[in-house]
């Protein structure tokens, strides 16, 4: 049976399954995790609730698994910013919602990278009740163009001889 919990914004967190992190970590090399607790910390340096990730600097190589609530938009709008002025580049761990204005106008702008099956996150018993994707921010070349068609569909065009 499905906890709706999972469906509301009363349970926005979502720890990332360690194999999962320490995959990206080993291609990325990761420095900050800007969403984190201090049990939860995927590096050595982080910032939690208290600090207040969205009111700091970001520098380095960051990992970004943001509270999944209602303002995930803000760290998504947050994680693109940062990777164009501080961070070198800007890694999410995100629910594929492409249905949501943060998506088309953050995420459409990054790497785009869809997890096959469902994530089963750290202390969860099942799989999320959502897809998830990998988005990475940089300042590389963007490997897509979106052209848009009408006032609300756009179309991806894949530009050849890019790699993440």
């Amino acid at each position: 049976m499905l906890n709706t919990a999972l469906l509301t914004s009363r349970s926005c967190e979502w720890t990332t399954p360690q194999d999962f992190f320490k995959a990206l970590d080993k291609k990325f090399h990761f420095t900050l995790d800007p969403c984190a607790t201090s049990e939860n910390a995927k590096c050595k340096r982080y910032f939690t609730k208290a600090d207040d990730g969205l009111a700091q600097l970001w520098t380095g190589r960051v990992f970004m698994n943001p509270p999944y609530g209602r303002e995930i938009g803000k760290w998504v709008k947050k994680a693109y910013e940062e990777s164009q002025s501080n961070a070198e580049l800007v890694v999410c761990l995100l629910p594929a919602r492409t249905d949501t204005r943060w998506w088309h106008d953050y995420c459409l702008k990054g790497q785009i990278v869809f997890v096959k099956g469902r994530l089963k996150f750290s202390s969860a018993k099942n799989p999320a009740p959502f897809p998830s994707v990998i988005i990475l921010f940089d300042r590389k070349p963007w490997p897509f163009l979106v052209v848009p068609l009408t006032r609300s569909i756009s179309m991806l065009l894949y530009r050849k001889n890019q790699t993440l």
